[in-house]
């Protein structure tokens, strides 16, 4: 995926209240040449986020949209399994549109990348927060996360190497990582922005490359840099600072799966130096789908749902709704906040879970598994 094509800003939707930052100002002035439009809420931009013909514009949408706005609520919330924390969002949205990605169902029918102003704001609340936790204290639980650094994921909701594109603010938080004694920065990632090898992260930094097979990712991960492209990057962004892991998520259950990842270990085995190997650390999630989501992807993007995310139906017996007919693999689940998710069933879930172990431990020995489920 090249820059010109993945992002081309023809609209720029901006709240006049982030041309009160600096940061906000460079962001407008960068687009000068975009049709701008006055917003009062990042959030609830009605043309983008209410607008149901969008979804047959969704790739069109993030291409050519720009939302810029304030954050409002700077708040930073604990995290159990990749990082201590998450902290608060720089951005969200993505220029990219995977298939399975859980912020666009809670955006409605647009999800371009939102970008907020009040950089600084978010990183001073960083800096407290790392300077009120003090030296890390660990405990069976957090010490997978690091066992030196309290860990923040700076990526929840967005994908920071796109976002390096539109502005500063991912150079300014790596930056600023290097200089809070017992914080690490992380975020996960499938573009391959080159720029950020010149940001000077000295291991304050992960990056976690997501990576699966090949033809699955070219129907699933849409807008994404190749996937070789990504295991070529590997060794460079070690070599430059970075602590780099491999982020195996989703893991997507689909006939002969496992030979295509254990050909997916073998390359990445070939392919990354002692450097990288030695640092090497993997995060294995298997595919959480959304009923939500499935329907909004039944309009957009039928061919991911109907060959590899959707692979449950009420009736077992009818094979109609999926063209494939592909056997019922997933079990509806309630979440928290009221949404209908659909996971693996419970054997399935454990076969593969035991599977993926067995696959890097024969094929990528030199990289051990953080967490799995």
């Amino acid at each position: 995926m090249e820059i010109d094509s993945l992002l081309d800003v023809q609209t720029l939707y901006y709240d006049p209240a982030a041309l009160k930052f600096a940061r906000g100002r460079e962001i407008f002035e960068k687009y000068s040449r975009a049709e701008r439009i006055v917003v009062n809420n990042h959030w609830k931009i009605e043309e983008l986020n209410q607008n149901p013909e969008l979804i047959k514009k969704w790739n069109q949408v993030k291409a050519h949209n720009l939302v810029l706005g304030v954050k409002t609520s700077i708040a930073s919330r604990p995290n159990t399994r990749s990082t201590d924390w998450i902290a608060p969002s720089h951005s969200s949205g993505c220029a990219m549109a995977c298939a399975y990605c859980y912020v666009a169902r809670r955006k409605g029918y647009a999800n371009p990348i939102t970008v907020f102003a009040n950089i600084d704001k978010v990183i001073a609340h960083i800096q407290r927060k790392c300077a009120k936790l003090g030296p890390k204290v660990l405990t069976e639980e957090n010490e997978q996360c690091d066992p030196v650094y309290w860990t923040w994921d700076i990526g929840e909701n967005n994908d920071c190497s796109v976002d390096d594109l539109v502005s500063d603010n991912v150079k300014d938080l790596i930056q600023a990582f290097v200089n809070i004694p017992n914080g690490k920065a992380s975020f996960a990632t499938k573009f391959v922005n080159r720029q950020l090898l010149n940001y000077d992260p000295q291991r304050k930094t992960r990056i976690r490359f997501s990576l699966m097979p090949e033809h699955v990712a070219r129907v699933v991960d849409v807008r994404t840099s190749p996937i070789p492209d990504r295991i070529a990057a590997i060794n460079d962004f070690v070599a430059a600072g970075y602590e780099v892991h491999i982020n195996l998520s989703p893991v997507i259950i689909y006939d002969d799966w496992q030979k295509d990842y254990a050909e997916l270990f073998q390359q990445l085995d070939a392919a990354l130096n002692a450097e990288s190997k030695k640092q090497l650390k993997a995060e294995v999630i298997f595919l959480t789908h959304n009923e939500k989501l499935h329907e909004l992807n039944m309009q957009w993007h039928p061919q991911a749902e109907e060959k590899y995310l959707w692979r449950h139906w009420d009736d077992e017996s009818d094979k109609t709704k999926n063209r494939f007919g592909l056997p019922v693999l997933q079990q509806r689940k309630l979440s928290q906040n009221g949404m209908v998710n659909l996971r693996y069933k419970n054997n399935h879930k454990a076969e593969g879970v035991e599977t993926m172990q067995m696959l890097i431990e024969q094929f990528l020995p030199c990289c051990r598994i953080r967490y799995i489920f």
